[in-house]
């Protein structure tokens, strides 16, 4: 396996702390890596605007959340400098550097790399003054039936204060000229509930040697469009000019749950007072001249350093518009098929799945494996008559959720269903309030968690009647129950009726629903009861192997790896001699490769078409091997401040499947991994001469 360093020499873009690496500047790497998917032509290429657009996505909430959260700092005058020895102006200045490199890349990709190629695939964004009359006139035509009406100029004068620019909008500073010759400000919002792309002109052209027609689709930009028609918005006055700009604010509001007497009405209080938070971000062209820069600059309370900047256009999420929209399946990823696991197969047709899962625990792997088999377990403990109660855990189950569904089915049967509905997950509260007052409706018994802490397991347990015994069905995993994202989403889940498992799940339960503080479970690992102290011990006694001669490895598989006990911990390790494999999608604030601290680490990311979701914590243990899945990342919110369960899989052949088919491949990968080098930047693989070419991901959906 050979490293190609895909940007220039091996200088370091990061501070020089000998331990641990920046979390904002590793997270920004992480972007780094998607934005490197965008512009690699292995990819299908709408796939590829796809990974821009996320890019943008992603960009959005880092400034929304963890640029946000610094500035307050600052603000506060606080003096805190972060575990790799950065103060907060440097953070902020490390970010600023980085960031804008990022966008410059990003535009750059998009102008030279993707749109002529959309071009020679027949897909066309073109410019407004570059449309033939025709198309003006067509365009010219939509902005009069459908955008003219929805658009508001605001003006800025005495009478009229400067108006709220609400988050993530795309606006327009507009200059106008009235007829005493006085130039006035004035504010026009691109409206966001319109697409960014306009779509202009659909035909086909001749027929292909196949015989099918080729489409060509032309759209031009939302914003020009409003720019080229403002006079229509300002009769009377002359329009001078037209500069955009987008705002990005503060997203990441405290929600004081100690201080609530409703928690329910705290964080729909939290959501309003979201699009009011702190601007962050200004983004804008470069021909806005300064003395409109400095007025919005002004009246928005900014810094010149909140200032970015950008070529056109400003925000890139919204080209997810052609992906989701065009018909182009030749330009996409070959749709995959999930499979439905042998042992559970017969099950979907008239077998019963609790007699499946009585033979022995089964083991899910999404997207490879279907997602359908978990919504059939809830549907049908829903509709059976021995079924008695059902209990669940619900983070992110998105808009159609048919897990909710069947808990709906379940209570409507008569069940008693309890689910805990995590109202605090970020970005996605009026989703989770929405589903909660649903479930409330039914009769479901609904609680939204345990005060000071996000509730983050993947759990769900159904107690069943079984002759003269109860019999409890439990279902765990790492990933939401979102019958979406498990089609994209890389996670793992198991299906048990494991009696210490069950017992564990109804200690969990009655934490999570009641004031239980038990602090000793079986076979789970619990945050933030016992995960910290267990997992802390599980390393230390791989360390101890190694201290004693015998072989030791350790290898981790998560999103994030932050916490800083855990990191030394994995530094004594490898000092210890134990072989430390990390897979580390996002953040990874350890440096591996250093002399004397982290030698026998290495730490592998791997971005591809699924997004790597699952946490997998597996150590060799003398031969005796030990593996536990669950919803953890090594990060002191989801070690201290969430609840979070790790579960041990059992069974040999499942350890096998995940040693030696999973987590191999991910270590053998050579086509979409990075390795991370001690600098904090990363280098992508590539096989070695006579090496043969692994895509794990791709591997995966072979087998």
């Amino acid at each position: 396996m050979r490293l190609v360093r895909d940007m220039g020499d091996s200088k370091s873009r990061h501070n020089s702390s000998p331990r641990y690496v920046n979390r904002e500047l590793s997270l920004l790497e992480f972007q780094r890596r998607v934005l490197e998917e965008a512009e690699d032509e292995r990819n299908p290429l709408l796939e590829r605007v796809k990974y821009l657009a996320i890019f943008g996505s992603n960009m959005d909430e880092f400034f929304m959340v963890r640029v946000s959260g610094i500035r307050e700092q600052i603000e506060a005058q606080l003096n805190q400098v972060s575990p790799d020895e950065m103060s907060l102006h440097e953070q902020i200045a490390a970010i600023r550097r980085v960031s804008l490199e990022l966008y410059g890349r990003a535009l750059s990709c998009l102008h030279r790399k993707l749109l002529p190629q959309l071009r020679r695939a027949g897909i066309y964004v073109v410019d407004y003054h570059k449309l033939t009359p025709s198309q003006r006139q067509r365009a010219d035509r939509y902005f009069k039936e459908v955008v003219y009406p929805v658009l508001t100029p605001l003006a800025l004068d005495p009478a009229h204060p400067f108006p709220h620019i609400s988050n993530l909008s795309l606006n327009l500073a507009v200059i106008v000229r009235d007829a005493e010759g006085t130039e006035r400000f004035a504010r026009v919002k691109v409206p966001n509930t319109l697409p960014r792309l306009v779509p202009v002109k659909r035909f086909s052209g001749s027929r292909r040697p196949d015989g099918t027609a080729p489409h060509r689709h032309y759209f031009t930009w939302l914003e020009q469009l409003v720019i080229a028609n403002l006079q229509d918005l300002f009769p009377g006055v002359q329009v001078m000019a037209a500069y955009p700009f987008r705002v990005i604010r503060d997203a990441d509001i405290e929600i004081r749950e100690l201080e609530a007497d409703d928690l329910l009405e705290t964080v729909q209080q939290t959501i309003r007072e979201r699009k009011f938070g702190s601007v962050v971000q200004l983004a804008v062209g470069e021909e806005m001249p300064f003395r409109v820069r400095n007025l919005l600059m002004q009246n928005m309370e900014l810094y010149p350093t909140d200032v970015y900047t950008l070529g056109h256009p400003l925000g890139l999420s919204q080209l997810m518009y052609l992906y989701d929209t065009l018909p182009r399946n030749d330009l996409k990823f070959v749709p995959y098929r999930p499979a439905i696991p042998v042992e559970l197969q017969a099950t979907l047709q008239n077998d019963s799945i609790f007699d499946a899962i009585r033979r022995g625990n089964i083991l899910l792997h999404h997207p490879y494996d279907s997602f359908e088999p978990v919504v059939h377990f809830l549907r049908t403990a829903a509709h059976d008559p021995d079924v008695l109660a059902i209990k669940q855990t619900v983070y992110r189950v998105g808009k159609n959720a048919p897990v909710v569904q069947a808990l709906l089915e379940a209570a409507e049967e008569g069940k008693q269903v309890a689910v805990l509905v995590e109202i605090k997950a970020r970005f996605d509260e009026e989703s989770n309030i929405g589903w909660a007052r649903t479930l409330e409706r039914a009769g479901v018994h609904v609680v939204y968690g345990v005060v000071g802490l996000k509730t983050h397991c993947k759990v769900a347990m159904v107690v069943r009647q079984e002759g003269d015994q109860i019999r409890r069905y439990v279902h765990l995993s790492t990933g939401n129950y979102n019958a979406t994202t498990a089609q994209i989403y890389e996670d793992i889940g198991m299906f048990t009726c494991d009696e210490d498992i069950g017992s564990d799940v109804t200690d969990l339960f009655n934490y999570l629903t009641g004031y239980s503080y038990k602090q000793d479970y079986r076979k789970l690992l619990v945050a933030p009861v016992n995960l910290r102290q267990k997992l802390g011990e599980l390393i230390r006694r791989e360390t101890e192997h190694a201290t004693r001669g015998r072989e030791a490895h350790i290898i981790f598989k998560m999103n994030s790896l932050v916490d800083k006990e855990m990191i030394d911990l994995l530094y004594e390790a490898s000092q210890a001699g134990v072989r430390v494999d990390l897979l580390v999608r996002g953040i990874c604030c350890l440096r591996p490769g250093v002399k004397d601290l982290s030698e026998n680490i290495c730490v592998i990311s791997i971005v591809g078409r699924f997004l790597e979701h699952s946490r997998i914590y597996y150590f060799w243990n003398g031969g005796q091997e030990e593996v536990y899945l669950g919803s953890a990342d090594l990060m002191p919110r989801n070690l201290d401040h969430r609840v979070e369960v790790l579960f041990p899989v059992q069974q040999p052949e499942h350890i096998r499947y995940l040693r030696d088919r999973v987590l191999e491949t991910y270590l053998r990968d050579n086509i979409r991994a990075r390795r991370m080098l001690v600098d904090g930047s990363y280098q992508r693989l590539h096989p070695a001469f006579g090496e043969p070419c692994v895509d794990a991901q791709a591997q995966l959906m072979r087998w």
